[in-house]
Formats: structure tokens, sequence, C-alpha cells
């Protein structure tokens, strides 16, 4: 097997992983993997290695397989570019204002101003406009499965999380949600 589909199998199986775990945990809210149940350091560095284990082979199969697909420079270095360079725009403020532990599966204040006031999820969504940016620009075929496969577990993420932000939160995360797009959006004005 050549490095790159090496590269390519541990991108897809820990997309894959990803959003078998958080499937379970939206089905299983009361035996959910994610967010964690327990935080502590080791919760961190292994949603990290994870993570990592996607957007790495993501980056690595879009260089060394730059421009496969063919796509038009003026899709690639237009919309690709810019997507890329908006979803690293966005995502970084709003990780370092959420802080690393809370990031990392850690309870925290609920935030919902700034960009959480147009998405209950602005990270996830960085997230996928980043990985989205990224299939586009470098328009790498062995990229492409990761990128899937990275962009089906964001999309899966606030189905797992929504549960226990309800049950951590009560009222005020039922009346963030009432005024807040799930993904993205215009907030509603509630009347109260």
């Amino acid at each position: 097997m050549a490095f790159n589909q090496i590269i390519q199998l541990v991108g897809v199986v820990a997309g894959s992983g990803f959003v078998i775990i958080l499937l379970w945990s939206a089905l299983f809210p009361s035996h959910r993997i994610w967010p964690p149940q327990y935080y502590s350091r080791l919760t961190a560095i292994v949603t990290w290695i994870a993570t990592l284990a996607v957007f790495g082979p993501a980056l690595w199969l879009g260089v060394t397989g730059w421009g496969s697909l063919g796509l038009p420079d003026w899709l690639r270095f237009g919309p690709g570019l810019l997507a890329v360079l908006l979803g690293n725009v966005l995502v970084w403020p709003a990780a370092f204002r959420f802080g690393f532990d809370q990031t990392s599966g850690d309870t925290g204040k609920l935030m919902t101003t700034g960009l959480y006031r147009y998405s209950r999820h602005p990270q996830y969504v960085a997230d996928m406009l980043m990985l989205a940016g990224w299939a586009v620009l470098s328009a790498s075929a062995s990229a492409l499965p990761v990128i899937f496969a990275g962009i089906a577990a964001l999309a899966a993420a606030p189905f797992a999380e929504e549960p226990w932000l309800r049950e951590t939160y009560g009222a005020q995360y039922d009346a963030y949600c009432k005024r807040t797009p799930r993904f993205i959006g215009v907030p509603r004005e509630t009347g109260s």
C-alpha cells in the first residue's frame, strides 16, 4: 500500500469514526461519547489528535494530489481560496473565544453573541466551509474521501451536542434555539 493510500485510509477512518460516534451520541444521549460524559486533559488530547487525523490527511492529500481533478483556476483560486480563508477567519476567533477546554468538550459558558448570534455551531460551519474550500482549491481526487468524511462528521456534531446543551443549560438554551439557526442564518425575533 502506497504512503498516500495509508494517509487517505487514516483520514477516512478518522472521519467515519467521528460520524459513528456522533450518530451514536445523537441516538443514545444517555450513553453519549460526544460531548464527553467526563472531561479531562486526556479527553482534550484525544479530541485534538482525532481532529488532526482528519484535517492533516486532507491537507497532505490536497497538496500531493494538487490539481488532479482538473478544475478551472478561476474556480480554485476564486471561490475555493475564498472559502478556505473565510473558514479560517471565522473558526479561529470562535475557538479562541470558547477556549481550549470548552472547544474540547468541557462545560463552560453558553455562547450566544458574536458569531453565535447567527449560528449555534459557527465553529462547525467554518470548518465545513474550510474543508469544502480546500476540496475546490486543491482539486485533489485523493483528498475528496477524507474531506467528505470530515464534512459529514461536522454536520452530524450538532445533533450529538444539542441534547447535552439542552440538559446543561435548560431554558436558556431553549430560548437561544428559538432565535438562532442551527447552522447559519438571520437570528429570529422571539418577542420575549
